[in-house]
């Protein structure tokens, strides 16, 4: 892979992740660069490190940072990007175990988690922000449940609520899992499904 192909990836993801507008899969991670802007950046580096030791993996490696809230390609050439890559992978290669242990943190009525009471952001949500459960779990359940657009009008935050719901529906297709085996897990784990 070369440096440029990495930085239209890159471009491609961070306008994925960032806007509502644009879906780097949709459109085939292609956007208006050229060439010549590539060339005239000063991190032109970054990118062809990026290219050179993820040549395999290049999106999973910006998505997997991305999804950690870091945008500027510099910061992903590091430890903590390489960490952010590592955690991801073993994340995605064991999801269904990841899915059931983050299950096993609720308890009681399954609904309840999903909802927002008193236009506050759902249990799940401040789960997973407070570290408690995965992104993916996450993903997951409003893939099998749809509660954030259900819930979407309830919440009153219009600060951080936003960037929340835009990072769970861009993340959403990087997340491939079996929604059948997934949703009989839950039905197992919960008997008010």
């Amino acid at each position: 892979m070369r440096e440029y192909d990495s930085y239209t990836i890159y471009n491609a993801l961070k306008l994925h992740f960032e806007t509502d507008s644009y879906d780097a899969i949709k459109y085939n991670y292609k956007t208006n660069i050229s060439p010549q802007s590539f060339y005239k950046r000063k991190d032109k580096y970054f990118f062809a490190k990026i290219a050179k030791n993820y040549e395999k993996d290049v999106i999973g490696y910006y998505v997997s940072n991305f999804k950690e809230g870091v945008s500027y390609v510099g910061d992903m050439i590091n430890e903590d990007g390489e960490s952010n890559y590592r955690r991801h992978q073993r994340v995605l290669q064991s999801l269904t175990k990841t899915f059931k242990d983050d299950l096993s943190k609720l308890d009681g009525n399954f609904d309840k988690y999903l909802i927002s009471e008193d236009n506050q952001h759902p249990e799940i949500i401040r789960m997973w922000m407070q570290g408690d459960i995965h992104l993916e779990t996450v993903v997951i359940l409003n893939s099998l449940c749809g509660f954030i657009q259900k819930e979407d009008s309830k919440i009153s935050d219009t600060i951080i609520w936003p960037d929340i719901k835009r990072k769970i529906l861009k993340y959403t297709p990087f997340v491939s899992f079996d929604h059948d085996k997934l949703k009989k897990i839950i039905m197992e784990r919960f008997t008010n499904v």
